[in-house]
């Protein structure tokens, strides 16, 4: 086969430190296993014996990027797709599974069209996503230095009388506790650590805000985007952008249908001859986006169009399910905002 000359279909099983590649004809014949140290040059070297526009493929696992942006800049110009992990999840649970095993069928799924794609984002929007998502990590940071300040003071019988702890109140009386020295040593120091790890976390997080907000606000293709999703009720800054980055192009789904399903938020349809059962949201998307869709219509007035929503469904099936219906539908706006840069719905009378 080394006079081949045909499509070849390429498959990439990428780990951390090594990975395998394997070639293959049209016909899904192998016309190559190499196993490669994790290096742009040395997968280029493999690639160019690949022929004219390849089609190539790898697993969205964990450190892709640096691979699919090694493989878009080749000057034979290969075909890059990304595999969705869930598709194929099926892999587990074969007899045999090899790391060549793996990228022969991913070759394979690619040749044969069957392949279950993920979107490769671009890097503005991988650089978007890194910030949005590493000050979600902060604060989640903050979040917990707060609940073990809650457990130390529980440990130690003091009462916490006030609705927010890092209040003002809340302040006062932790600064009281150590005045006095009403806590013993060990569960003051421990304290006091967690109150300065927050007070370092609260700059950072102040940073990151910072580069989203410059980033979103000066960059000609995302401005009117994020100025139309912070139109909608219940979205600011934050929430917004959190949509725009991890959302990215919005045109790839073809209505707002799509993207409720992409996110996550469709129940489970389950079905077989006569039995048809439709469960909970199915959950399998960004968490990011479902979080930020679920608060955004938490405490929308009753008489805004979401809000409406909210409170109907509540009265039949209770909060926690209306709650999701309303952010079902506040994604189907944050769709409209996005594609449009304005929401027709939100300036008509609701239904009563």
């Amino acid at each position: 086969m080394e006079g081949y000359v045909g499509q070849q279909f390429v498959g990439i099983d990428l780990h951390r430190r090594r990975s395998v590649i394997v070639r293959t004809t049209a016909a899904g014949e192998v016309l190559e296993r190499v196993r490669i140290v994790n290096d742009a040059d040395r997968l280029a070297s493999v690639l160019a014996r690949a022929g004219e526009t390849p089609e190539v493929v790898l697993e969205a696992t964990y450190g892709w990027y640096w691979a699919v942006d090694a493989l878009q800049a080749l000057p034979n110009e290969p075909g890059v797709h990304l595999a969705h992990p869930l598709g194929v999840k099926a892999f587990e649970y074969r007899r045999v599974k090899n790391d060549e095993r793996d990228a022969a069928d991913l070759a394979d799924l690619l040749r044969m069209g069957r392949l279950p794609e993920a979107w490769i984002a671009p890097p503005p929007t991988r650089e978007l996503r890194e910030l949005v998502r590493h000050r979600a990590k902060l604060v989640g940071l903050r979040s917990h230095c707060k609940a073990e300040i809650h457990a130390v003071l529980a440990k130690c019988g003091v009462q916490v009388l006030m609705s927010d702890l890092f209040g003002l109140e809340g302040t006062a009386l932790l600064d009281d506790l150590r005045a006095q020295g009403r806590l013993p040593p060990p569960y003051a120091a421990r304290v006091a650590s967690l109150r300065r790890v927050m007070d370092t976390l609260d700059f950072e997080i102040d940073v990151f805000a910072g580069l989203i907000r410059g980033r979103l606000t000066t960059d000609p293709d995302l401005a009117p985007a994020y100025t139309a999703v912070r139109t909608i009720p219940g979205i600011g800054p934050v929430l917004g952008a959190v949509m725009i980055a991890e959302i990215g192009d919005v045109t790839r789904f073809a209505s707002a249908d799509k993207l409720t399903c992409w996110a996550g938020m469709t129940p489970k349809h389950h079905e077989s001859d006569t039995h048809v059962r439709r469960g909970r949201i199915t959950k399998q998307g960004s968490r990011l986006v479902r979080w930020a869709a679920i608060e955004s219509v938490q405490i929308l007035p009753k008489t805004s169009h979401v809000g409406a929503i909210r409170e109907r469904v509540a009265a039949r099936r209770g909060r926690p399910i209306a709650v999701v219906a309303a952010a079902r539908r506040q994604l189907e706006y944050v769709y409209y905002a996005l594609r449009d840069h304005h929401v027709r719905a939100l300036h008509t009378p609701a239904a009563p």
